[in-house]
């Protein structure tokens, strides 16, 4: 379902990537559940640019790498989907649906966000270790760019471990 279709109120906002934490969508699930509002999950592609903006319309992107298949991008979502069935439990009265962006997740995430009106943008923390870091240093932090550069709250769900739990062992 498109989410200029929902029945209701606006959509709840909720970033998503492959591996991510699970924490993420139950909390967005859960959230959604009380609201009583639809889930939007959006997923970015970052090998890919934005090369139209049209928000009654379908985005128009191109691939960073042009020999990179649509199969791959498929795969990906269809993951995305199977694991957000999972959250979204069979028997809850929640709509979702998912929809791939281009370019920048952090803008990428706030351009969806004001096209749909959502009343909440839900991402989760970056992954722990070291490649992470490198990561975030060099490409900036979604989640601090969003509360840094638009109007609407954002929910950031942490990795549920206690840091002082977090030790080798």
């Amino acid at each position: 379902m498109a989410p200029e279709h929902f029945s209701g109120p606006p959509p709840l906002l909720v970033g998503v990537v492959p591996n991510q934490h699970p924490e993420v969508l139950r909390t967005a699930a859960s959230l959604a559940q009380r609201l009583t509002a639809p889930l939007l999950c959006a997923y970015v592609d970052e090998a890919s640019y934005l090369v139209e903006w049209d928000p009654a319309r379908s985005t128009h992107r191109l691939s960073l790498h042009p020999d990179k298949d649509d199969d791959d991008i498929r795969s990906v979502t269809d993951n995305l989907k199977s694991v957000i069935g999972d959250a979204v439990r069979p028997g809850t009265p929640i709509e979702w649906t998912m929809r791939i962006l281009a370019g920048d997740p952090a803008r990428a995430l706030g351009r969806l966000a004001a096209e749909v009106d959502a009343p909440m943008i839900v991402v989760g923390t970056p992954e722990r270790g070291f490649g992470h870091r490198i990561t975030e240093l060099l490409n900036g932090s979604v989640a601090a760019w969003l509360t840094h550069h638009q109007s609407r709250p954002v929910l950031v769900v942490p990795f549920r471990m206690a840091a002082h739990e977090d030790r080798p062992d």
